[in-house]
């Protein structure tokens, strides 16, 4: 639709890509960062480990417990907290999230044993578990289906660049232990988590919840978009498939699915995220700080991957390959990298181009359930996907965890999350050819926007 207020003549493809950029530049990078915190949030109890595990004498299967346990607050606090953000907005909701993770993060510090460790790594899970779904939601609201790829792809970028980056700083923060008396991995805590709070309170102010709000866009582009999203919308809602209440959107058989693939993806994910600080551990007798700058490698790899993976796919408007092939090479990898053990180059690069998979597939997936779900529908699917797929950071870390008891070595942990990334990715591919046979044509490709 061409805008009332701009020039008939004018192509409307930049018109609206022009919108969309100015759109980006406002919100990407501070949810980027937001996300950044969140993720480090989440799994700096990698590098924690290296000194932490030992002071409470910690065995692989308590830690693997302990870093999964946080999936398990995921799983009964996200379908809540995603409907929580549709009923009360995007900028209270937020805020609010991002404000109390930060103080439970920071709480760390005080954990006195097993019981402790996991009841902080519970709540933790419960207060973070409707961001990212809720940042997901979040972006159906301000972006057409057309442009998500790359959009999603932008704000998951901040997971690689959070582990890259909190690789390299989990990394510093540890030699600080001894200074003014505190262990290292409590200045790890503490100087990762209570940011968290400070831009929560940012983003009280700075966010706005929808685009009729928005007093930085015109009234005509203000109007461009919401007549793009509602005519999406619509098409979505006359497909005779898609679900409109809570109940018949938990058990269609679509959303179901998604589930069971985001499972398998999320296992892979974080099965190598809190392990792979031990896994370099076992090359040599390196310190803390290279530990971390050699576990940063794969993630600058998935970085660079996440993006050009996420701009091709909506160039071509195609989402089936994209996000099958991405998890196929992730899994792959991941098994070849079992067998590369005594071989530390190849095993990092392997780990890297697993990297690369794992991370370029994610933000693909996510613009599936728009496809088919829409209003409160959209916000209970996705809330419900991350809830019961981040089970897989459960089942990730312990399952390496307890496998590395049984047996000694990383080795069949590896095979075990190459496997199962492997299987989501022969799923993955199922589920995209029905959304994409009964999705509403809306697009034709179109240029990435800067």
């Amino acid at each position: 639709m061409t805008s009332p207020s701009h020039s008939p003549t004018m192509d409307d493809d930049k018109y609206g890509n022009d919108i969309i950029r100015k759109i980006s530049w406002r919100l990407i990078p501070f949810l980027v960062f937001s996300y950044i915190l969140c993720f480090v949030d989440r799994v700096n109890l990698g590098f924690a480990a290296l000194t932490m595990n030992k002071e409470f004498g910690f065995s692989p299967t308590v830690f693997g417990w302990g870093a999964g346990i946080l999936f398990v607050g995921y799983f009964f606090f996200g379908v809540p907290s995603n409907l929580g953000l549709h009923k009360y907005g995007a900028r209270r909701w937020i805020a609010g999230i991002m404000i109390i993770w930060g103080f439970v993060s920071t709480s760390m510090i005080f954990i006195q044993g097993t019981t402790s460790f996991f009841a902080i790594r519970f709540l933790l899970g419960a207060a973070e578990a409707g961001f990212f779904p809720g940042i997901i939601l979040y972006l159906t609201l301000w972006f057409p289906s057309k442009y998500r790829g790359q959009i999603v792809s932008r704000f998951m970028f901040a997971q690689p660049i959070a582990l890259m980056l909190g690789s390299a700083v989990s990394g510093w923060l540890l030699e600080m232990d001894g200074v003014l008396g505190v262990a290292g991995w409590k200045w790890l805590f503490l100087l990762e988590g209570f940011p968290s709070s400070l831009i929560g309170i940012v983003a009280l102010f700075f966010l706005t919840d929808l685009p009729a709000k928005a007093l930085w866009l015109k009234p005509e582009e203000r109007n461009w978009l919401q007549t793009e999203l509602d005519n999406e919308c619509r098409s979505v809602e006359a497909t005779s498939q898609a679900p409109h209440s809570l109940w018949e959107t938990i058990a269609n058989g679509r959303v179901l699915l998604l589930c069971l693939i985001y499972v398998c993806m999320v296992i892979g994910v974080y099965g190598v995220n809190m392990w792979l600080p031990q896994i370099v551990k076992t090359f040599g007798n390196a310190g803390a700080g290279q530990i971390g700058i050699v576990a940063a490698i794969p993630f600058l790899a998935a970085s660079i991957g996440m993006l050009l993976i996420g701009a091709s796919s909506d160039r071509f408007q195609e989402r089936k390959w994209h996000v099958t092939c991405s998890t196929l090479l992730a899994g792959t990898a991941l098994v070849a990298s079992a067998f590369t053990q005594q071989h530390q180059v190849l095993t990092i690069l392997l780990l890297s181009i697993s990297s690369i998979g794992m991370y370029g597939c994610m933000p693909i997936f996510w613009t599936i359930p728009p496809t088919f779900l829409t209003g409160t529908a959209v916000a209970a699917g996705i809330g419900f996907i991350n809830a019961i797929g981040n089970l897989g950071g459960f089942l990730g870390p312990f399952l390496v965890g307890y496998i590395k008891d049984s047996t000694g070595s990383f080795i069949s942990g590896l095979l075990f999350l190459g496997g199962c990334t492997v299987l989501g990715s022969f799923l993955v591919y199922l589920v995209c050819k029905k959304a994409e046979a009964s999705a509403p044509r809306t697009a034709e490709p179109v240029k990435a926007t800067n």
